[in-house]
């Protein structure tokens, strides 16, 4: 949608909220008021840089626990896999900052019969982006006579199928998003 994207801390690779143990907890709202989840220290556990100890953040114990799994979710691993949850987000990012339909287009609901399916358009000066989402977790394929009767698949949450054409249907699997760029005829 239109607007500013926001991301916290460790959304780029995945990271979760880590479980602090009381003799753990920093934060002033979580030592005040214990028990209820007011404390913020779960989401501001150290990044998790590598696989090293204390995940490349520091030399030291760090103040806040590291999540179980940095050893497989961590900057440097995920550096290196081009179908990471690091690698969709500078995808993502670098699309939107070069294509103004993205950052500054205009928006459009798409209507799609298939259940757990989203779509929407962004439009700017010629150029349609189309973004279609599936929340659920079976795949679906759908009728994209709507928007359009071709173009090319930009980016997937899946990072795997940059490039792709198609042509009046669109395959999806389960929990993907796709954004695609439409094609006038001729081109």
């Amino acid at each position: 949608l239109r607007g500013t994207p926001t991301c916290y801390y460790g959304d780029e690779l995945g990271m979760g909220d880590v479980p602090i143990p009381s003799d753990k907890v920093q934060d002033p709202w979580e030592l005040n008021v214990p028990g209820l989840g007011l404390g913020r220290d779960p989401e501001r556990t150290p990044m998790q840089w590598g696989s090293t100890q204390y995940a490349g953040f520091s030399t030291a114990e760090p103040w806040l626990p590291l999540a179980a799994d940095y050893k497989e979710i961590n900057v440097d691993g995920e550096t290196r896999d081009p179908t990471s949850i690091l690698s969709f987000f500078r995808g993502m990012l670098t699309l939107r900052s070069s294509t103004p339909a993205l950052a500054v287009g205009s928006y459009r609901s798409v209507y799609v019969t298939v259940e757990d399916v989203m779509a929407y358009e962004r439009a700017h000066i010629g150029d349609t982006i189309v973004v279609v989402l599936n929340f659920g977790p079976d795949g679906q394929t759908l009728d994209m006579s709507e928007v359009g009767t071709h173009g090319e698949i930009l980016l997937s949450t899946f990072c795997d199928r940059a490039g792709v054409e198609w042509m009046e249907s669109l395959s999806l699997r389960g929990n993907e998003g796709i954004v695609l760029r439409l094609k006038k005829a001729g081109e």
